[in-house]
């Protein structure tokens, strides 16, 4: 897989790919929110296989998209990706600018999740620094 950042478009098809595992151009399209036009579409998949982030394989008369990349990997790239153009690779900024109050308005019970998840890690990293 490249690193090029995939425009919006890009990460709506991806999505649309994710969400049904596999998806002829025709597919794609009938799940995008404001799709662009089947031409467009078959475009757009041509280009996400030439990054490598799809294949696909012959089925009768149609091309069937699928991803080559684990959701989780993929959202790991997103993720580096947005921490080096917006946070200065550092994730506790990334931390404090999704807790900024100006900007986000998170129920109590995501501020619980999130100090599990904190803890969670906490306590991973304590076991793992005593092996």
């Amino acid at each position: 897989m490249q690193t090029d950042q995939l425009s919006r478009r890009e990460r709506q098809i991806m999505d649309v790919v994710y969400r049904l595992n596999a998806a002829s151009a025709a597919e794609v399209q009938a799940a995008m929110p404001d799709p662009p036009s089947y031409s467009a579409v078959r475009a757009q998949l041509t280009i996400l296989e030439e990054k490598g982030y799809l294949k696909h394989e012959k089925r009768s008369r149609k091309y069937i998209y699928s991803p080559t990349v684990a959701p989780s990997r993929a959202k790991r790239s997103a993720l580096k990706n947005l921490l080096a153009t917006f946070f200065d690779n550092s994730a506790e900024n990334l931390v404090a600018a999704l807790l900024d109050p100006k900007d986000q308005k998170l129920t109590q019970d995501e501020i619980e999740k999130i100090h599990r998840l904190i803890e969670e890690d906490r306590v991973e990293e304590e076991s793992v620094s005593t092996l």
